[in-house]
């Protein structure tokens, strides 16, 4: 006897598997995505976010400059990385 001969003897389809499957799947919601927005927006971390914000502003206003913000947006990101590492282990099973 096939698998599908199984199925339909209990009454389970298996269109019907696949279906519920693929539900399950768009339930799951990676919740790194919501610490790193809560951590980007996090008052310790404001300070790197300002000062990044003014150095964009500064390059861009420049039709003919040599600086970059690497160093303003490395420490935002080590900021924001440092924050949620603190918090997104307690996520992982």
């Amino acid at each position: 006897m096939a698998i599908d001969d199984e199925r339909l003897f209990e009454n389970d389809p298996p269109e019907e598997e696949e279906e519920e499957e693929e539900e399950d799947e768009e339930d799951i919601v990676d919740p790194r995505d919501e610490i790193l927005e809560n951590c980007r927006e996090d008052s310790h971390c404001a300070g790197f976010k300002q000062e990044l914000e003014v150095c964009q502003e500064r390059v861009t206003s420049r039709s003919n400059t040599e600086e970059t913000c690497t160093q303003e947006l490395f420490d935002f990101l080590h900021c924001v990385d440092h924050c949620a590492s603190e918090k997104i282990f307690k996520h992982v099973k």
